[in-house]
């Protein structure tokens, strides 16, 4: 059956000429309502923007592991909030106040030289026997109050221990519980302070009890000097005791 194009109706004629146009090949792109789609210049922007994504999300993480770090700086830089400084040093300037009230002789180079040689080393056997007995009482005082002093040290030493036991125990859950390099350290630290407090103490306790028996054991060898000296003295020919005749029972 043939067809005369020439005799077609103009509709028909427009629709052939469509199909026939629309079955050629062409460039891959088509056109919508006067917008023309490109397949491969969309795939092209479709990476473009799964690029850009990428680079955003590896910007993010950056940021997010640069936060982090700063969160940990500022941890590892955040003061303690416990400070046991004060107390702890209170306590030390309380034993060294204690240890400046020392009697008689203080803790001074100047005033133990002075004062041991007047009463201990250089004693005056020539002097009398009043003056003697003076000086016997006052190393006797001497003793005394060294012990005194010692005791009194002994129990600011023992009054101190509770205190310290409690500083000692905020200290260490302080340490366990601190968020950072730098909380860990001033606990650290103030630990160190409290035991050296206590090592104070210790050295106070000492030193006064060693000062009370050093004292003690200069007055008794000064008082073998002078008891030597007043034996003597009791037993010179003429100058010393002198028998007299004692009548017991009367007849």
């Amino acid at each position: 059956m043939s067809v005369h194009l020439g005799r077609a109706p103009r509709a028909v004629t427009a629709w052939l000429g469509a199909s026939l146009l629309a079955a050629l090949p062409g460039p891959a792109q088509a056109q919508f309502s006067g917008i023309v789609y490109d397949p491969s210049n969309y795939a092209q922007n479709v990476l473009t923007a799964a690029r850009a994504l990428q680079q955003v999300n590896n910007q993010l993480r950056q940021i997010e592991n640069q936060t982090q770090s700063l969160l940990n700086e500022a941890r590892n830089l955040a003061s303690l909030p416990l400070s046991l400084v004060a107390p702890i040093q209170q306590q030390l300037d309380q034993t060294r106040q204690l240890l400046r009230q020392a009697q008689r002789l203080s803790y001074n180079v100047d005033t133990v030289q002075s004062g041991f040689s007047a009463r201990y080393r250089a004693i005056d056997l020539s002097a009398s026997d009043q003056a003697l007995v003076t000086g016997a009482q006052s190393r006797w005082q001497d003793s005394v109050a060294a012990f005194e002093d010692a005791l009194k040290t002994q129990a600011l030493t023992v009054g101190h221990l509770d205190t310290t036991r409690q500083s000692l125990t905020s200290l260490m859950q302080a340490s366990h519980d601190a968020t950072g390099a730098l909380q860990a350290i001033e606990a650290g630290n103030q630990i160190l302070a409290v035991q050296s407090q206590q090592l104070a103490d210790l050295a106070a306790t000492l030193v006064a009890q060693g000062r009370a028996q050093t004292l003690d054991a200069a007055a008794a060898a000064a008082a073998k000097a002078q008891a030597r000296e007043q034996l003597r003295r009791f037993l010179a020919p003429g100058h010393g005791y002198v028998a007299e005749p004692v009548t017991l029972f009367h007849e």
